[in-house]
C-alpha cells in the first residue's frame, strides 16, 4: 500500500518520492494519520476504509478551493484515492507549534475575513448561491449542500431540518424542534448575507499556527454560506483569542443581529454532536432551541 501511495505522490508532484520514514500522528477523531518522509520532503497522510473515499475526495476538493483563493493558509492537497481496502488523502506537511506567536491570531482573523470576502468567477456553477458542488461530511455525518438561492431556506432545510430528522431517528426528544424549524424564515428573513466560502467546522482543533508563526486552518466541511457560521463556531468550544476577533473586525466587521444568529448556527453543530455521540448534547440543544424561540 505505501509503495502505491508513494507512486501516486510521485505522479502528482512530478518528482520521484520513495518513503524512507513513516510515523503515526493524530489524524482526527475518525481517521488514522501518518507523517511520511524521504528525508527532505514530508507529507501528511489520512487513512480510512475504502468505503470512505468520498469523504476524502470532498475534503480534498474543499481544501483545494480554499488554497486557490490565496487568502488563509491551508495544507495543499497532493493526491487522494484508494489502495486495496483503504482510502487515502495526501496533504502538504505543515510543522505546527507557533500558537504563542504575538501576531498570529490577529493575522488569522484578518486572513479568514479575506477568505470570506473572496468571490468565485461568474461562471462558477453556484455563483451567488448557497451550497456547494457536492455533499460532504461534518464529522462523519453527511452534510447536504444542494444549491439554494435563499440562505434562510438553506439553513432551514439542509442544516437544522436535516439534523432534526437524524435526531428523531436516534430517539432524540426535541419538542420545540418543529416550531423552531418553522420560525427560521422569520429569524433570517430580513437578513441577506452574501454567499461566502466558509470552512464549515472551525473550532480550535481545526486551526493552528505554523512554527514560523503563520496561521493555518484544516479539516474543513466546506460550502458557500453565511460567513457568520465560521465566527459562531469559533465561540462554541471555548473561543479563540481576542486578537483573532479584533483582526477579523478590522477587515470585515459583523452585522447587527449576530449574537442571536450565532445560537441558531451553533445549534447545527450541537445537534450533530447529539447524533454522533448522544449524551448531554440533547439537553444542550433543547436549551439552545428555547433560547432562540424566546
Amino acid at each position: 500500500m505505501w509503495d502505491q501511495i508513494a507512486e501516486q505522490i510521485s505522479q502528482a508532484t512530478g518528482e520521484r518520492f520513495q518513503i524512507s520514514d513513516r510515523r503515526s500522528v493524530s489524524g482526527g477523531c475518525i481517521n488514522q494519520g501518518y507523517q511520511i518522509s524521504n528525508g527532505s520532503r514530508h507529507y501528511f497522510i489520512k487513512l480510512n476504509q475504502a468505503s470512505e473515499f468520498a469523504m476524502f475526495e470532498a475534503e480534498a476538493l474543499g481544501v483545494e478551493q480554499m488554497w486557490e483563493t490565496q487568502t488563509i493558509r491551508v495544507p495543499k492537497p497532493i493526491c487522494w484515492g484508494t489502495v486495496g481496502n483503504s482510502a487515502y488523502l495526501v496533504l502538504e506537511w505543515l510543522e505546527l507549534g507557533g500558537k504563542n506567536h504575538p501576531s498570529a491570531w490577529e493575522e488569522m482573523g484578518q486572513k479568514l475575513a479575506l477568505l470570506h470576502q473572496w468571490t468565485p468567477a461568474p461562471n462558477y456553477p453556484g455563483y451567488q448561491k448557497f451550497g456547494w458542488e457536492i455533499n460532504n461530511t461534518i464529522g462523519s455525518t453527511l452534510q447536504i449542500n444542494t444549491w439554494k438561492n435563499s440562505w434562510a431556506e438553506f439553513w432551514q432545510e439542509h442544516r437544522i431540518g436535516y439534523q432534526l430528522k437524524l435526531a428523531q431517528r436516534r430517539g432524540g426528544n426535541f419538542e420545540q424542534g418543529e416550531k423552531l424549524l418553522n420560525k427560521i424564515p422569520d429569524i433570517l428573513g430580513d437578513y441577506h448575507p452574501k454567499p461566502s466560502l466558509v470552512h464549515g467546522d472551525l473550532w480550535g482543533g481545526n486551526a493552528s499556527v505554523t512554527s514560523e508563526g503563520k496561521p493555518v486552518i484544516f479539516d474543513p466541511a466546506t460550502y458557500f454560506g453565511d460567513r457568520e457560521v465560521d465566527l459562531a463556531m469559533t465561540e462554541l468550544f471555548g473561543g479563540f483569542p481576542a486578537a483573532f476577533y479584533q483582526g477579523y473586525d478590522q477587515i470585515f466587521p459583523l452585522e447587527s443581529g449576530y449574537e442571536r444568529r450565532k445560537i441558531l448556527y451553533n445549534l447545527y453543530h450541537i445537534l450533530n454532536h447529539f447524533n454522533l455521540f448522544g449524551g448531554g448534547y440533547g439537553t444542550q440543544a433543547n436549551q439552545m432551541i428555547r433560547e432562540i424561540l424566546r
